[in-house]
Parts: structure tokens; C-alpha cells; sequence
């Protein structure tokens, strides 16, 4: 077989291993000859396609790195067309392509140098999908292959594994969506060589121990992707990228050093609203002192703040490595003041407000029908989504003017973070058959604002009446490290989150976790240390829950009564047709007429909502009349008399079902003509005697009188 070769007269080269039960492959030099660096990532029939993109020169006049990841879904690559009937291009990512774009970016993000200012990007496009698992791991393992060839300072390479429980309750990874959803446990570990650099954790009530052991057992089962990096650049020997850092001048560094000691350490442990002011005084106080001793200070003032807030982040971790003594004064499994409210907004069908310390989270539950409930259409799953948490921040949450637009990255994030975490305590749908929105509205930021509105979130949903089988709180954990000693912060506030080696979040009720979030500054950590913060969240969660059960110790047993109420009754599949008429005539006469709202599934399932539960008394009567059966035996009550005829009466007992009450079962005592004892428009009741060979009804006023007589003397 001949040598492939590229335009640029380069052979392709793979390599690959055994990873995982399957073969891994990385290959290069078959596409993107125009980018920094590509590679195609193989892992059973997913082809996941890992561009990079490094800019020559520093993008002047930033203070941030601007690193850019992306994961772009392709319906082509599950074999589907999108179902919308307008639009069939791929469009804005879905919500779940920026979570997977948030969840590569996350370990890859720390490891470059600080000050590094050349613009990045990272692509991952899916090619091909294997729908036997999830193809997120590969797209990140194809993203950090691209990133180490670039030669950038990147300090990877780092690969991912997403892990649960298989049907014999055993750790197993690349599961399908089903298993890992049956098994309880959907967790995604990404790390390097030598340690963890994020989790991320979606649980049915899981012990931290369970936790510690899955991240354990992924930590050691991405080995093989890394190697296998590591032997692809090794053949490649990437040309080493020329670069600049942009770090602060060691001179206004030292200047700002010099002012500031003495005046921050115990003078600023304090509660975060007199801490942030006297921060604030201090720094004015910087400015203009120093602008009248230094001659170009205006034109480099930006350096000088920034030199001020590396002072700060210093000092607060001096504080907690010599004093274990926290900014605001904390000890360090401390958590902030607590304060929570609920049923505050009058037509909300639920409604709470927590605060933790200056970090406050508004959350609003609205209750709907389940035809409410969102359609999804991704590469991935199509489908209904029944419970929706969106998160909004606005900049004046942090003090900042920011224009107001459309939920960023960010945003959703932290919105699906506490959507996980209650999505496993919610009743199924036929206990309690509504769709579901909460809105969480961050009214003010400091620290943690996912966990507060998954807090606040479950104080909405009880004080909605959702019955929810457990109530779920949530912490954020802080970490710093001096050596091998861990300093473990419980309820991290901003300032320890800045000057900090780690943040994650984790909720849960008392039996165990339901979601989890890590996320690493320092270049990995060891299993045995996120053990250890995991068992110290768990004193914080039940500390919090404590406090939300004090505000509202269960659901409340019934709902608001501006919500909509939703009976389900069942009827014959084979008579769907009936209920609805023809072009839907009967369904749109029931419920114009009814004041509800009907939904009609294809076992025969209806759901009739209304804030009024006469009215969904009225549509329920009025669909059992059209699907009900004529029953021998059973006698029909005011019953109208539609014809009268020489030989006897026609009465409806159902709608669209007459019967013959013949001239000789009108009365005890003998009639001559029908129209002597009824009239048309009477209200009869009748005892359906017999059902002919023919179907047709025959119907006695004489039997059903004498039946209802003997009924009422036995009462008396």
C-alpha cells in the first residue's frame, strides 16, 4: 500500500492504543493544513475533529488570557436531520455543546503561564458519532492533542473520562446515556499525568466515598490517552513557540508592596460589607498618594491596581497559610450568615429568597401542563425536557454597569449546575404530571451563586408544592496549599476564590450527593486531598440544610391556587380519534367551552389542567360521556328524550348512543301512545336491558323507575 502524503508533502501519521476496552487513535496530517495544529481523534465509530489556532504576537491592552474552546455538534454526525421544520442549518450551540465547551475549556485553562497574552483557540467539531456513548472525552483528548502541537506553553497534555455505574453496580466508562442514567452516577474526571484538574458530577444521592473512589478510578484509566499524546508529539517534535508574557513591573510591584504594609492583615478581617469598603478606601488612598509622588503614574495606573489586588490576594493567603484565619474573620470551616424566605411573591406559584453572607439568590417555580415542557433537538437526543432551571446575573449583582443581553457561557453553566442537583429528588411524572421552570434572579454576588440558587431553588419548589423526596442543599469549598498541606475553606467568598488553588461546589440531601462540580488552579491534585474536602462539605451541606429546614421543614401539601391543577384519566387508545373530532373539532369545543387545557398521549392518557377544578370536572365528564361503553344493567339518569314514535321513545344515554325504550317498558300500567307519557326534550332515567346482535340498544323507563324505588325504600 502506498505512503499517504498531504499537499504539503507530509505523510499522515497515527498512532494508537488500547483505551478503555477500545481503540484510541490520533492522527495527523490528513486535514486542516491551514490551522496551527490538527488531529483527528478516533474511539470507535466517533470521529472527533481537534483544531487549534495560535496568534504570532501579544494582543496589546489585556489584562486576561484570551484562550477561546469550542465544541461544535454536527447533526451529520448521528445521521440526522434537525427536526426544527424552518431551519436545518446548524445554528447557535445548544445548551448542552457550550456545557461540553465549558467542560474542555475548564482543564485546559490552567495550564498556561500566567501573563501569557497570544490568543488561543481550540475547536472540537464531531464528526462521527458512536451512540454508544457520549463523545465529549474525545473531543477533549482531540482539543489538547491540537493544543501541545501548536508549541505553545501549554502545560498538557490532558484527557478526560466519563464515568458510572454499569448494571452490576461496578465503575465503567463510556457508557451509554441510558446505562449511566439506570446506574445513578454520570461523572466526568479530567486530569494530567500526575493529578486531577476538574470533576464534574451529576449523582442519585451518592456517598462522597463512592465519589472519591470514581474519581480515583478515572484519575488512573486516562493514563493511556495521555501517553499516547506524549508518543504522537514526541514523533512530531513541534517547533517551540516564541513568546512574551505580560507579567506586572517588579518595580511598581515593589512600590505597591511598600505602601501596603502594615495596613492590610488584621486591619481588614472584617464582614464582607466593611471589608470591601475599607478595601476600597484603601485603594483610592493608593492612588492619590502615589500620583502626586510618581511622574507617569496616570498612564500606568492600571498597574498599579493590579499590582494592588495581587497585595490583597497575598494577604489573604498569608492569613489562612500562618493564621488559619480567614479575610472576614472566619475560622475556616465557617460558613457565613444565613438567612432564607419563602411565599414572598404574591403570584408566584412558588417563591423563595436565600442569602449566604453578601451572595443572595431569588428563585420564582411556575407550574404548567407537561405539554409546557421544552423540546430538545441536539446531535445527541431528541426529546422533552420537563424541569427547567435558568440563571440570571446582571452586572449590577457585582456593583458593575453591563449591558443586558442573552445568558452567557456562565450563565448556563451555573444554571444546569443547580438543575442537576435537584433533578434526581423530583417526582416522576405520573405522581405529579407538570412541567417546571424555575428562575433563579442572583440579587447580589460574593461567593457560590450556583449553590445558593440550588438552596433557594429547593425552598421554591416546597413552597410551590412539588413534593420533591428530598430536600437538597449546596456548599461551595475553597483550597490552598502550602507544600503538601491542604487548607480547606468551607463557603468560599470571592476574595479566597481569587487568591485560592481550588473552588468546587457539591449538593446533596442527607443521604449523599446529587451533583458535583471541581475545578483546579494549580497543575492537578491528588485524589486523597478532594476526598478530604468532600467529607468536610458534607459537615457544611447539612449545616445549610439545617437552617432552609428551619424556614421550611417539607412541601407544602397543596399547591398555590393560582397554579393550574392536572387530573389524568384514561381512556381506550381507539377512541383518541373521538375525543378529538373531526380537525380537532370536539377537543377545541371541550376546552373553549371548559376554560381547561388537554393533553392526549398515545396509550390513551389525558391530562386536563385548570386552575379551576370544576372545570376539569366538567371536561372530564364531558370526554367520559363521549368514550364511555353502554354498560347492560346500569341505569342512566336524566337521560334525554331525542324522537317519540308511535311504538315507543328514542333516549341518548351517552353522547352519540340512543337506545328504544319500547311503548311497553314506558310504564308499569299500559300506555297507548308514547307521546302521552314523554315529549321530546324530556329528561328520562332508563335501564339498559339488552344490547341486540345488531348493537342496538334496548332501554326500559319501567325497569329503571322500579329499580330506583326499591333502592330509596331500602335507604329509608
Amino acid at each position: 500500500m502506498n505512503e499517504i502524503i498531504n499537499p504539503y508533502g507530509q505523510p499522515i501519521i497515527t498512532v494508537e492504543t488500547e483505551f478503555c476496552g477500545r481503540t484510541l487513535s490520533l492522527e495527523v496530517n490528513r486535514v486542516g493544513f491551514r490551522s496551527s495544529a490538527s488531529v483527528l481523534a478516533r474511539y470507535g465509530d466517533t470521529v472527533v475533529l481537534g483544531t487549534a489556532m495560535l496568534s504570532s504576537s501579544v494582543i496589546q491592552g489585556l489584562d486576561y488570557f484570551p484562550l477561546s474552546i469550542d465544541y461544535e455538534e454536527k447533526f451529520y454526525a448521528a445521521g440526522k436531520i434537525s427536526g426544527s421544520r424552518y431551519i436545518k442549518r446548524e445554528g447557535r450551540p445548544s445548551d448542552d455543546a457550550v456545557l461540553i465547551g465549558r467542560l474542555i475549556d475548564r482543564p485546559i485553562r490552567p495550564l498556561w503561564p500566567k501573563g501569557y497574552r497570544h490568543e488561543v483557540q481550540g475547536i472540537a467539531t464531531v464528526l462521527s458519532m458512536d451512540p454508544d456513548f457520549r463523545p465529549d472525552m474525545v473531543a477533549l483528548i482531540a482539543t489538547s492533542m491540537a493544543l501541545m502541537l501548536t508549541g505553545a506553553p501549554f502545560e498538557g497534555p490532558v484527557a478526560g473520562l466519563r464515568v458510572g455505574l454499569d448494571q452490576n453496580a461496578k465503575l465503567a466508562a463510556f457508557l451509554s446515556q441510558e446505562q449511566l442514567q439506570a446506574g445513578g452516577l454520570d461523572l466526568v474526571v479530567a486530569g494530567t499525568k500526575d493529578g486531577v484538574m476538574m470533576v464534574e458530577a451529576g449523582a442519585s444521592e451518592v456517598s462522597e466515598e463512592q465519589v472519591a473512589e470514581a474519581i480515583a478510578y478515572a484519575q488512573k484509566a486516562i493514563q493511556p490517552a495521555i501517553d499516547l499524546q506524549n508518543e504522537l508529539l514526541a514523533k512530531l517534535k513541534p517547533v517551540k513557540q516564541e513568546y512574551t508574557l505580560v507579567l506586572p513591573d517588579e518595580n511598581i510591584t515593589q512600590m505597591v508592596d511598600t505602601w501596603v504594609k502594615g495596613k492590610l492583615g488584621a486591619n481588614l478581617r472584617l464582614p464582607y460589607p466593611e471589608r470591601n469598603d475599607l478595601l476600597k478606601s484603601l485603594r483610592d488612598a493608593m492612588h492619590a498618594e502615589l500620583t502626586s509622588k510618581v511622574e507617569d503614574y496616570e498612564q500606568k495606573r492600571n498597574e498599579y491596581d493590579e499590582a494592588f489586588t495581587l497585595a490583597v490576594h497575598k494577604d489573604v493567603r498569608a492569613g489562612i497559610l500562618s493564621d488559619n484565619t480567614r479575610p472576614d474573620g472566619r475560622k475556616l470551616t465557617e460558613i457565613r450568615p444565613l438567612s432564607s424566605e419563602v411565599g414572598f411573591l404574591p403570584r408566584a406559584h412558588g417563591s423563595s429568597l436565600f442569602t449566604r453572607g453578601l451572595t443572595q439568590a431569588m428563585n420564582i417555580v411556575t407550574l404548567a401542563p407537561l405539554s409546557y415542557s421544552q423540546s430538545i433537538d441536539t446531535m445527541e437526543t431528541s426529546g422533552e425536557r420537563r424541569y427547567m432551571h435558568h440563571y440570571n446575573a446582571p452586572g449590577w449583582t457585582v456593583g458593575e454597569v453591563r449591558r443586558l443581553g442573552s445568558p452567557g457561557r456562565r450563565e448556563i453553566g451555573h444554571g444546569y449546575l443547580a438543575e442537576r442537583a435537584i433533578m434526581p429528588v423530583l417526582p416522576d411524572v405520573n405522581s405529579f404530571p407538570y412541567a417546571i421552570r424555575s428562575v433563579t434572579e442572583i440579587m447580589s454576588q460574593n461567593g457560590s451563586t450556583s449553590m445558593a440558587a440550588t438552596c433557594s431553588s429547593c425552598l421554591a419548589l416546597m413552597d410551590a408544592g412539588v413534593p420533591i423526596t428530598a430536600p437538597v442543599s449546596g456548599i461551595a469549598m475553597g483550597l490552598m496549599l502550602e507544600g503538601d498541606k491542604p487548607y480547606i475553606l468551607s463557603d468560599i467568598a470571592d476574595a479566597e476564590d481569587f487568591a485560592g488553588d481550588m473552588d468546587f461546589k457539591v449538593a446533596g440531601t442527607t443521604k449523599g450527593i446529587t451533583a458535583l462540580q471541581m475545578d483546579m488552579k494549580v497543575h492537578g491534585l491528588k485524589v486523597e486531598i478532594l476526598a478530604q474536602a468532600l467529607t468536610q462539605a458534607k459537615a457544611g451541606r447539612a449545616f445549610i440544610l439545617e437552617h432552609m429546614l428551619k424556614t421550611l421543614a417539607a412541601p407544602k401539601a397543596d399547591l398555590s391556587v393560582y397554579a393550574p391543577r392536572v387530573e389524568s384519566i384514561q381512556i381506550n387508545p381507539d377512541k383518541i380519534r373521538e375525543v378529538i373530532g373531526k380537525g380537532g373539532e370536539t377537543i377545541q369545543k371541550i376546552t373553549a367551552e371548559t376554560g381547561t387545557e388537554i393533553d392526549i398521549e398515545d396509550d390513551g392518557t389525558i391530562r386536563i389542567s385548570s386552575p379551576n377544578k370544576d372545570s376539569i370536572e366538567a371536561a372530564k365528564q364531558w370526554i367520559q360521556g363521549i368514550t364511555a361503553e353502554p354498560e347492560v344493567g346500569k341505569i342512566y339518569e336524566n337521560a334525554p328524550v331525542v324522537s317519540v314514535l308511535d311504538f315507543g321513545a328514542f333516549v341518548q344515554i351517552l353522547p352519540g348512543k340512543d337506545g328504544l325504550v319500547h311503548v311497553s317498558e314506558l310504564s308499569e300500567e299500559r300506555v297507548e301512545r308514547p307521546s302521552d307519557v314523554v315529549k321530546e326534550g324530556d329528561r328520562v332515567s332508563v335501564k339498559l336491558v339488552a344490547i341486540d346482535d345488531r348493537g342496538r340498544l334496548q332501554l326500559s323507563m319501567k325497569a329503571a323507575q322500579r329499580e330506583l324505588k326499591n333502592s330509596s325504600s331500602k335507604a329509608k
